[in-house]
């Protein structure tokens, strides 16, 4: 219960932060992101905040989540593809979004924990690979959608290559990323 109040609270934020997609803040809403969290971090689960995952790195906060799967304009037909699945959250909630979700961790570890979170959620239409995000995930393209959660000095052409004509990708770039 202290949980789904929390997580209704986090859409609220969304909201006033200018999230106006209804299907993303539905999706929000309903992915449990205190699963997709370490222990430690469980009373922190919906401030709007990264927290620790282990191995250096983060799970995304809520509000770049939100605005990266909004930026997407996906529809409920189409095919994702995400690099860096860290804990396996934005997967989860583009799950919610999307037919189909490919998701590429180049930390085999991070990826195993990803797909523990994403069966306790239940969540049973993403695929969770090992590998180098730059190269994309060619076995299952093309994509209608691809969201990139860091950023680099330029968007490398293994992913252009890997979109759908009419395609969508979104990921930060630039030096001051």
């Amino acid at each position: 219960m202290q949980f789904d109040q929390q997580r209704q609270q986090m859409v609220e934020h969304l909201q006033r932060q200018g999230i106006r997609d209804h299907a993303v803040l539905q999706a929000m809403g309903s992915v449990p992101r205190e699963l997709f969290v370490s222990k430690k971090s469980r009373s922190r689960s919906y401030n709007d905040s990264p927290l620790p995952i282990g191995y250096g790195q983060t799970i995304s906060q809520p509000l770049i989540v939100a605005v990266m799967a909004a930026a997407l304009e996906r529809t409920a037909s189409d095919r994702v593809l995400e690099i860096g699945t860290g804990s396996g959250y934005a997967a989860a909630v583009l799950a919610q979004l999307a037919a189909e979700v490919h998701s590429v961790e180049r930390l085999s570890d991070l990826a195993d924990q990803a797909k523990v979170h994403l069966q306790q959620a239940g969540i049973r239409n993403v695929g969770v690979h090992i590998g180098d995000g730059t190269l994309g995930w060619p076995a299952h393209a093309p994509f209608d959608a691809i969201v990139v959660a860091a950023g680099g000095p330029k968007v490398p052409t293994a992913l252009v290559d890997q979109l759908c004509a009419g395609g969508r990708l979104v990921m930060p770039v630039g030096k001051d990323r």
